[in-house]
């Protein structure tokens, strides 16, 4: 398979980027993106040319780094895969494929395909965690949940917080992510007793580090590669409302 790469280059945060076209030719229908990537930069690297930077790491859709923005969408044209799960032969033979970094005011650019993405650890930090103490596996087997409230909790868990709601949405809202974060806690006991500070204070910090506004067009819940539902980002609503009032 042969293909036309547009890819977005841009040297760093303060220099201006470009789209570069590259000719790619051996790939095969079962290399994955990342695989295909990997090529390209073997062949720019013989021609003395920067690769192109791009993040991963696990390549197995559970770490959430390889997050790109594959003809607009993001993680490409699959619904529930995250770019390493994707594969060529989900393209055409000769297809052109345009790949740029998520963009959004909180996700700047580091280097080509490579974005800054601590804003959402800095909002997990604020508080997507237990702090008491919950004791080991044994206690927490030890308290009964319900199998529909266990399952709606695991969900939510499965967030890898790659950012892909924040790129799909046109407000580039967080909402999707925090939302995943905060449900995961807030459905399990050993998360209630911090629920009210938990929302929030993730929600003052989400604000503070310039995401939109949810705009409700359910585009974060398409290109989730974990098929969040944006159920949780009422859940969300709520669970602010009631620590407010409360």
């Amino acid at each position: 398979m042969q293909f036309t790469l547009k890819i977005w280059r841009q040297k760093d945060r303060n220099s201006e980027g470009k789209l570069v076209t590259y000719p790619l030719s051996g790939v095969t229908p079962d290399m994955s993106f990342l695989e295909m990537l990997d090529l390209l930069n073997l062949e720019l690297v013989k021609k003395g040319v920067d690769p192109v930077a791009f993040d991963s790491d696990c390549r197995e859709g559970i770490c959430g780094t390889c997050s790109l923005y594959i003809s607009g969408r993001a993680h490409g044209p699959l619904m529930g895969v995250a770019t390493c799960q994707l594969h060529m032969r989900s393209f055409r033979d000769g297809d052109t494929i345009v790949i740029e970094p998520f963009r959004a005011k909180a996700f700047p650019v580091i280097k080509d395909l490579v974005v800054n993405r601590t804003a959402l650890e800095r909002i997990m930090a604020a508080g997507g965690y237990v702090s008491v103490n919950t004791g080991g596996a044994p206690d927490a087997n030890s308290l009964p949940v319900g199998k529909k409230v266990a399952e709606e909790a695991f969900d939510a868990a499965a967030c890898i917080g790659c950012g892909a709601c924040v790129a799909a949405c046109k407000n580039a809202s967080a909402m999707l992510f925090v939302s995943a974060k905060v449900s995961h806690l807030a459905l399990l006991p050993q998360g209630n007793p911090e629920r009210a500070e938990r929302v929030q204070n993730m929600v003052a910090q989400m604000d503070k580090e310039g995401f939109g506004y949810c705009s409700n067009t359910y585009a974060c819940e398409k290109e989730c590669p974990k098929l969040i539902s944006v159920d949780h980002i009422a859940r969300l609503n709520r669970e602010l409302l009631l620590a407010k009032i409360g």
